[in-house]
């Protein structure tokens, strides 16, 4: 089960689902409203949940702002892992808006473009498609779409992690969350390692069979 980041759109998974569906896995991109200044966290986690369904041994799978969401996920229904992708993790109570201070986020990404020699005042080429091939860009099954502010207001309402397998995927040339960042804010707040693949931010449509192959690595593991 895919959940997306800011915009909300399945269709940023398209290319793991090929993936999946290809090494025999039932691969289900939830879309949320992204752009939908009226829908709650708990609205989005509520998609999450009636796309599960009945369905049994489900591996949720997040990717940056449904990180927020895969936290409510679990709180409402049995998953047999959580794997987080270049994930904001939340802290019981905390919101999305709340999350960038608290974890140094901003200061980290522009310590990093220092490092790396690129700019550090935030655009979408630059942060979130340095990596993605152009022609993949050109093929997108659908126009982006602005994730609404609203979202970041509203507190993660869970009270613990699920005693479950949980295990945090960092790409290596991700600027938006530095790897040294998502290192450190997952021992933090979950006491487990990263692990990394390549690729940046949006890795799913950048390293599609890596992050699959990542995947499918944890799930024979547990």
């Amino acid at each position: 089960m895919l959940i997306p980041g800011a915009g909300g759109m399945a269709s940023y998974w398209h290319r793991a689902v090929v993936c999946l569906e290809q090494a025999g896995r039932e691969a289900v991109a939830v879309d949320l409203p992204g752009d939908d200044a009226g829908a709650s966290l708990d609205d989005y986690a509520d998609l999450v949940v009636r796309a599960i369904g009945t369905r049994k041994n489900v591996i949720l799978v997040a990717q940056s702002l449904g990180g927020f969401t895969a936290a409510l996920v679990c709180a409402r229904v049995a998953v047999r892992m959580l794997i987080f992708v270049n994930a904001m993790i939340p802290l019981p109570g905390e919101t999305a808006g709340a999350w960038w201070d608290h974890t140094g986020a901003p200061q980290a990404r522009a310590a990093a473009a220092v490092r790396g020699g690129y700019r550090t005042e935030f655009d979408v080429h630059t942060y979130f498609l340095h990596d993605v091939p152009e022609d993949v860009l050109r093929a997108a099954p659908a126009p982006p779409r602005e994730q609404s502010e609203a979202i970041f207001q509203y507190p993660c309402n869970f009270q613990d992690w699920p005693s479950i397998p949980i295990h945090v995927i960092a790409a290596a040339n991700d600027r938006f969350f530095p790897p040294d960042f998502q290192r450190r804010v997952a021992r933090e707040r979950l006491g487990v390692e990263v692990e990394t693949i390549p690729g940046g931010h949006l890795v799913a449509l950048s390293h599609p069979q890596e992050l699959v192959e990542r995947l499918l690595r944890f799930e024979r593991e547990h």
